[in-house]
């Protein structure tokens, strides 16, 4: 009949599952890869966008404060021109040139100015709110507290202006900015300020890091969590991934210095490049508990098999193994000679023995200290007088060196790993028992000169239905398994095997 061919049938199918199972998570990869790959470039499209915006703002806030600059630069001409004007005005000696730098004078509508002489006392002013123009020491005293902090102010804001006059003597003209200036420069911050909050405040939610010309200190920031308990070190990280991922946006505010912005992928679109994996993550959990549970399902379906099973066998076994006894008893008393009856009884005990190991399946078995070297012999001695003369055994155990185990279940073990070892060497080789003492445990190797297994079925030979037989259901092995592993917590596995030159079956048990 050759192997069982639901095993063959069986690894095809997990084959055939597991190359759909790996066509479709390349599918989904593949396709979502897709689904990431167009969210980027749209993404990306509505950043370049962002970026453009930012450069022409940039540009705007630059040609503002390049305007401010000039301003500045006009009213601090003016300032000199007004100051030459009254220069002038004291060494004049016409009415032509008295009008003409007067009306220079006049023309100043907008500048605050304050023209001291070389004791730095006050002679005139201009523009200045909420003083009168009369002269100093006719001032309130209010006035003239608001005239001095207003000159103080201006000596610290600009430079002064020098006007000699006749002799050694001098004044001095200090101003400040005019009112058209400081609303200009006010424009100005806030434009800078919403410029920079326009940046951080993005429409695209892009993480993004506004730093200074050395790219080292962050000026703004926006969408970066990290960055909230992030040391220095961490913002270089932080600065040095983004600008590998985006090329920075340099930005140019007139101010002397250059600004950089980093930015990088939105924090959308960093979920959506994990969530292929983590898809895949909670389905292959799902199988994998799925799996378990219909495992876990199965086996204890075969457990009540096999204890029904058994529990059958020795019962349909029990009734007439007790005939049979009854009946020996009474031919043996009725014969003069008992001899003939030995055979007899020695097989009826046999069926006895076959009887208490069935009964014993499903129930927990007694395991007492046992000499390995005395079981092993049994075992061997019953089965040598039913196998060939060709098979040769041979026994390598220790003396008085015992395991813990059921002598019952245990023989029922090394008989059926003698049977498959005689079945594959077909009634010819040889067949040896080799016991390890390793302190706590014990190593019982069976070893044939059969025609080996191949290594793909080292697992699959202990399973039920396994045979490469023409006769037989499978189960030996699967028997054997269970008997040593379930009853006796220990363990059995193929240890080597190679085709053509044998098995060998490694048995551990506890001592």
């Amino acid at each position: 009949m050759g192997e069982m061919k639901i095993y063959s049938q069986k690894q095809n199918w997990k084959i055939a599952l597991g190359v759909g199972a790996i066509i479709i998570i390349l599918a989904s990869l593949a396709y979502t890869n897709y689904i990431i790959k167009e969210i980027a470039n749209d993404e990306r499209a509505k950043i370049k966008i962002w970026a453009e915006a930012i450069q022409k703002k940039a540009g705007l806030v630059k040609y503002t404060n390049e305007l401010f600059d000039k301003v500045k630069a006009e009213e601090r001409k003016r300032i000199e021109i007004w100051a030459e004007a009254s220069k002038m005005l004291t060494i004049s000696e016409t009415s032509a040139d008295l009008n003409f730098y007067l009306s220079i004078l006049d023309n100043n509508t907008t500048i605050p100015v304050i023209l001291v002489d070389d004791k730095h006392q006050i002679n005139s002013w201009k523009n200045i709110d909420e003083v009168d123009n009369i002269p100093y020491k006719n001032l309130p005293q209010s006035q003239q507290n608001k005239l001095n902090e207003v000159l103080a102010y201006m000596m610290e804001q600009n430079d002064s202006i020098l006007i000699p006059l006749h002799g050694k003597s001098k004044n001095i003209i200090y101003y400040s900015d005019s009112k058209l200036f400081n609303e200009l420069r006010f424009t100005i911050d806030d434009l800078i300020k919403s410029f920079i909050t326009e940046i951080v405040n993005n429409y695209a939610s892009v993480p993004v890091i506004i730093t200074d010309e050395k790219k080292e200190k962050i000026i703004a920031s926006g969408n970066i969590d990290e960055l909230k308990n992030a040391n220095s070190n961490d913002v270089k990280q932080i600065i040095a991934k983004m600008s590998k991922q985006n090329t920075p946006i340099e930005i140019d505010l007139g101010d002397q210095s250059k600004n950089y912005i980093f930015y990088q992928d939105s924090s959308l679109l960093m979920l959506i490049k994990y969530f292929p994996f983590v898809q895949l993550g909670v389905i292959a959990f799902l199988i994998i508990i799925g799996y378990s549970l219909f495992s876990t399902a199965r086996k204890a379906e075969q457990n009540q098999v096999w204890l029904g099973m058994a529990k059958e066998t020795a019962h349909q076994l029990g009734t007439p193994l007790s005939s049979l006894i009854a009946w020996g008893e009474l031919m043996k008393s009725r014969s003069d000679n008992g001899a003939e009856f030995k055979e007899i009884e020695k097989d009826i005990q046999r069926l006895e023995t076959i009887t208490e190991r069935f009964s014993k399946i499903g129930s927990q078995p007694v395991l007492k200290k046992q000499d390995i070297n005395e079981v092993l012999q049994d075992s061997v001695e019953y089965m040598r007088s039913r196998t060939s003369s060709k098979v040769i055994f041979s026994i390598n155990a220790p003396h008085n060196l015992e395991v813990l185990c059921n002598k019952a279940l245990f023989e029922w073990v090394i008989e059926n790993l003698i049977r498959n070892a005689t079945d594959a060497m077909e009634g010819e080789g040889n067949i040896s028992i080799n016991v390890y003492d390793q302190s706590q445990f014990v190593y019982i190797d069976v070893e044939d000169t059969g025609k080996g297994i191949p290594k793909s079925k080292f697992n699959t030979v202990f399973k039920p239905g396994y045979t490469t037989k023409k006769r037989g259901w499978g189960l030996g092995l699967s028997l054997t398994k269970r008997i040593i592993e379930n009853y006796h917590g220990g363990k059995i596995f193929v240890k080597r095997s190679e085709p053509g030159k044998g098995t060998t079956f490694r048995i551990v048990l506890e001592k």
